[in-house]
């Protein structure tokens, strides 16, 4: 009988062969399982009994030691080619075969032996964890000076391994940059720790023509201040620094343009917040960088706020109301006595003029800032708009004069005396006659001027263009006698400060290295040859002299660079004036702009819910998400988006129109040896 039609309790031999039953047993991959079940089947034809069942939990992978889930399976069957069938099958599969006993006691055994030893082997990996756990408790106490000990050993040794051997390997020798004012505390901490050591530290000072670093020393209020002015470049050796006055002049610009009493409270009251929270850990140690750049800045914020709030009093807008302080210098009801205006005329003419000639009208100018009155006004914008571009030139000329004054201050110190003259003076003249004339013209018509002649009042600007076509206009009269000769006088002088700040520095620097090339020549013939032993010991002289990285010979004039260079800066300087000027103007549209955003916001949400009928009772309810609304809207763009708007203005009138004209920013920081943590200088 074939083996495939043979019962399957019934041996190939006969009916009374005793038959054994054998079992496979093993874990596989939960995704292999039914391919290994086909093929069990279909290469024994049938001949076995298979069981696959998932586990519930996951077990450990031998070979990754990750948990996975695992599919195990037991095979019954009979017959020795069956067998090895089955076991080559499940290596293929890569199946992780267990002992299985024949007999159930053995069976039983083995379960209770493995539960034994799994139970000890939970015990002994239970005090295991908790002896681990005393021990991490320990070190986990010991572990934050562990760090501070190894940080500190590891910036000693990078410290140590910028020293150099001497020559007799006894002693390292150190080159350090180190401050004039700490030159006695360093002094004495090498004596303190020579003294321990039995040995003695010597500390001599180099002379050296490299450009020494840098150091301004800052604490919690300048701090973001310095890092405005070190953001554009590091000043030199000695350099004016331009921070000391940027504490100042920066909120200041930056309020102009963003003026307005609530705006400017809020952003105060925000810096304040983090100012007196500025101690808290949790506030420190935030890891949050949109948080870290408010709070480095708060100071920077807390003047800008302040600020704020003075230019929002004199522009007399506080969420785009005007609030009257004061009484008003405007009378209607003198208006109306005198012009005899009656309910008739009123009700025909809805625009009505104040005429400040008429007596008792115009009662005098407001006590501090702009008039409550001008905000009812149809030509209010026109007024601003005057006010403020006018201020602004005003503004901008006054900065940028100090910036050049404070270049004065840059060629007294380091004696060179050919640029105070050759270059400051004369950017001074050009930028006073020509600029400082147009403030001059502005200021002289505020106060020539009053309501009475006012009509009459020439053009600034006709006049300005004038002065420079050499020409005048018949419609636009002078502002006082001999106007057109004071304006010639003034153009001629600035075209004549020209070609002194083009050629007076260049043409000063080649007959110095001429007049520095016949002394060395002169010397070098009056000084004759050296005796041979004379030679020899100065040449032992200067071997054993200690020279500077930075002593090296004076570079070689090449006039055509120094020239190119000065043109550069003629060019850059002249058209510069005209065009920083301009840029100034940009504290009138930014603030024209802030102001209009907060009359759009003020008319399209408040004044809609404030306008509300009150026929059904809802208004108290609608005024909660209207507020809201207002709320979100006033913090989202005109706080921060035109606060950035306005603080990225600022800091561009500050880095190009005043820095550029006396700083030179290329100078590089002290990086002094310390323990702090770089970012915990100024928490």
């Amino acid at each position: 009988m074939p083996l495939e039609r043979t019962p399957l309790l019934q041996a190939p031999g006969g009916p009374h062969q005793d038959l054994r039953v054998n079992f496979v047993a093993g874990a596989v991959e939960p995704h292999k399982a039914a391919a290994l079940e086909r093929l069990l089947w279909r290469a024994c034809r049938g001949f076995l009994i298979a069981s696959f069942r998932e586990t519930e939990q996951q077990l450990e992978d031998p070979v990754t030691g990750e948990p996975a889930t695992w599919t195990t399976f037991l095979i019954s069957y009979w017959g020795e080619q069956i067998g090895q069938k089955i076991r080559k099958i499940t290596d293929c599969f890569h199946c992780h075969v267990f002992p299985f006993a024949e007999q159930e006691e053995a069976r039983l055994g083995a379960l209770q032996q493995l539960q034994q030893q799994s139970h000890e082997l939970q015990e002994v990996l239970g005090e295991t964890e908790r002896f681990l756990s005393q021990v991490l408790g320990r070190v986990q106490k010991l572990l934050p000076p562990w760090q501070v000990q190894i940080r500190k050993m590891k910036a000693v040794y990078l410290a140590l391994n910028q020293c150099s051997v001497s020559t007799t390997h006894k002693c390292l020798i150190a080159e350090a940059w180190c401050a004039t004012r700490d030159l006695p505390t360093v002094q004495q901490a090498l004596q303190d720790s020579s003294s321990e050591a039995g040995v003695s530290a010597v500390v001599h000072r180099i002379p050296c023509r490299d450009m020494p670093p840098t150091l301004v020393r800052t604490n919690r209020f300048t701090a973001s201040f310095q890092g405005i002015v070190d953001a554009y470049g590091v000043g030199r050796y000695q350099e004016v620094n331009p921070a000391p006055y940027t504490i100042i002049t920066f909120p200041f610009l930056f309020a102009v343009m963003f003026g307005d009493v609530g705006h400017g409270l809020l952003m105060f009251l925000f810096a304040l917040a983090m100012v007196l929270a500025e101690n808290r850990p949790a506030v420190k140690t935030a890891q949050n960088e949109i948080w870290r750049t408010f709070f480095g800045g708060r100071y920077l914020l807390l003047l800008m706020g302040l600020f704020s709030v003075y230019t929002g009093f004199i522009y007399n807008e506080c969420f785009s109301r005007a609030t009257a302080i004061f009484p008003s210098g405007w009378s209607v009801a003198a208006m109306a006595n005198q012009s005899g205006w009656s309910d008739t005329f009123l009700a025909e003419h809805p625009l009505l003029t104040l005429d400040p000639n008429v007596t008792g009208v115009f009662l005098g100018p407001y006590p501090f800032g702009i008039d409550p009155v001008w905000s009812l006004a149809v030509n209010h914008l026109s007024f601003l708009n005057s006010f403020k571009m006018k201020m602004s030139v005003l503004l901008g000329v006054t900065h940028m004069t100090f910036g050049v004054v404070l270049g004065v201050f840059n060629h007294m110190h380091f004696g060179q005396w050919h640029r105070l003259l050759l270059e400051t003076v004369p950017e001074l003249v050009f930028l006073l006659a020509l600029f400082g004339y147009l403030v001059f013209l502005i200021v002289y018509k505020w106060l020539r001027f009053t309501a009475a002649d006012a009509a009459s009042a020439p053009s600034v600007l006709l006049h300005f263009i004038n002065m420079f076509l050499f020409s005048r206009s018949a419609t636009n009269r002078p502002l006082f006698s001999g106007q057109e000769v004071v304006q010639s006088v003034l153009v001629v002088l600035a075209l004549a400060m020209v070609p002194i700040l083009l050629l007076g520095t260049p043409l000063f620097l080649r007959q110095q290295h001429r007049r520095h090339a016949r002394r060395r020549q002169l010397d070098e013939d009056k000084t004759g040859l050296l005796d041979a032993s004379v030679s020899v010991s100065s040449q032992g002289l200067d071997e054993e002299k200690a020279e500077c990285p930075g002593d090296r010979e004076e570079a070689e004039f090449v006039a055509s660079e120094v020239f190119m260079h000065q043109a550069i800066h003629t060019i850059e300087f002249c058209l510069g004036c005209i065009s920083n000027t301009a840029s100034y103007l940009r504290l009138w549209a930014l603030s024209l702009a802030h102001a209009q955003l907060s009359e759009v916001l003020w008319a399209m949400v408040m004044r809609v819910g404030l306008g509300l009928s009150d026929e059904m009772g809802v208004v108290a309810v609608v005024l909660v998400p209207i507020f809201a609304a207002f709320a979100v809207m006033t913090v989202a763009i005109l706080l921060v988006m035109e606060g950035l708007s306005a603080f990225l203005h600022a800091l561009r009138l500050h880095w190009v129109e005043f820095q550029n004209k006396f700083y030179a920013g290329t100078g590089y920081k002290l990086s002094p040896f310390t323990f702090a943590v770089e970012d915990a200088e100024h928490p």
